[in-house]
């Protein structure tokens, strides 16, 4: 027999632990435990006794629904429910992860071309997925005027080749979903995320969001930024938008998590450039194009550098990170990559 322990902090709510005894691929021994609340009291063995007998490989669906159908409509679950005891128990038996199990890495920023940037995000994915890298931090520089749209927009749709001409944007398409973002060097906060698919298992995709950036709201409030997720993956404070997310997961079982946030903006060039911004305030005018994202230049009155530095300290006292240098055969990887594909027009206009 093994005994297995396993915790997860629901995001917004409380802790709940899973505490498991094994034999023969099956849950043999069950106890749920934490600081939620639960109504009527005999639900708690209820579920513990759903668990018993479950497959130590079930799938996160399973054991939620094991766990629903033992207690119930009638039973409250308040600060915890069906899916988070899920997670739990999936990490006491090592398919889901904590950050506390993966040693993080953090590159500190260095100026490349956008189009490697966005390269490098694959690679360094599909390095991680690959078990090649540990799972890192990574923040952006680059020396252009951007425009990064994201793998599922058209491209005719969200960039106005007028502006991009006049305004001399290079136009680059990512592997995440999500919206266009329009990124002149040194206006923009932007960072990724790689990590393995186990650290979000059993975390629906609204809820993997604010998960994999609570460091960076603890970051910003210590800079003096209230910040908050609304629903799906803009960040905003009371101001206004600073920001957006974006995630692609790799059947390799990598994972990136993508995030812009706006430093400084021109909104009237934004404006010319992305077709997107221009309807959205066609009925409002600039100023409310300036409104819609508050900058963290504005909110903060400190340097993008200075900004930077918060996060990566953060980072690593949360997550006991060491910071790193991108390899050469990881850069020479991005910059093949992105020739062969990034660069081409094929992927770029591959929605027309």
């Amino acid at each position: 027999m093994a005994e297995h322990h396993g915790e997860f902090k629901v995001p917004g709510g409380k802790l709940v632990i899973a505490d498991l005894a094994t034999e023969d691929g099956s849950i043999t021994w069950a106890s749920i435990n934490g600081d939620f609340f639960l109504e009527p009291d005999e639900a708690l063995a209820d579920i513990n006794e759903a668990l018993v007998g479950l497959s130590t490989q079930a799938p996160n669906s399973t054991i939620s629904q094991a766990v629903a159908d033992a207690v119930g409509p009638s039973t409250v679950m308040f600060g915890f429910d069906p899916d988070s005891v899920a997670v739990a128990v999936r990490r006491a038996l090592g398919h889901a992860t904590t950050w506390a199990d993966h040693e993080w890495e953090i590159i500190p920023p260095s100026t490349l071309t956008i189009t490697e940037n966005v390269a490098l995000d694959e690679v360094l994915t599909r390095e991680v997925g690959e078990g090649r890298r540990n799972p890192t931090l990574r923040l952006w520089e680059w020396d252009e005027r951007s425009v990064v749209i994201g793998s599922f927009q058209s491209y005719r749709n969200e960039v106005d080749p007028d502006g991009v001409a006049k305004h001399g944007v290079t136009v680059v398409r990512r592997i995440s979903g999500g919206g266009a973002m329009f990124m002149e060097a040194g206006n923009c906060i932007t960072y990724s995320l790689y990590l393995p698919s186990s650290l979000v298992d059993g975390l629906s995709f609204a809820d993997s969001y604010p998960f994999l950036d609570a460091w960076v709201m603890e970051a910003l409030a210590k800079i003096g930024v209230k910040a908050f997720y609304k629903p799906l993956n803009d960040i905003a404070t009371d101001a206004g938008k600073i920001g957006g997310a974006a995630q692609k997961r790799l059947v390799t079982g990598g994972m990136l998590h993508h995030v812009t946030m706006s430093y400084d903006i021109d909104a009237a060039k934004m404006t010319e450039v992305l077709r997107i911004g221009r309807e959205k305030i066609s009925d409002k005018g600039i100023a409310s194009a300036q409104k819609r994202v508050d900058p963290l230049k504005r909110q903060t009155g400190m340097s993008r550098e200075d900004i930077f530095e918060a996060m990566m300290a953060t980072f690593e006292g949360r997550y006991s990170a060491r910071r790193a240098t991108l390899s050469e055969a990881s850069l020479a990887d991005a910059r093949a990559l992105a020739e062969r594909k990034f660069a081409t027009r094929e992927w770029l206009h591959r929605v027309p």
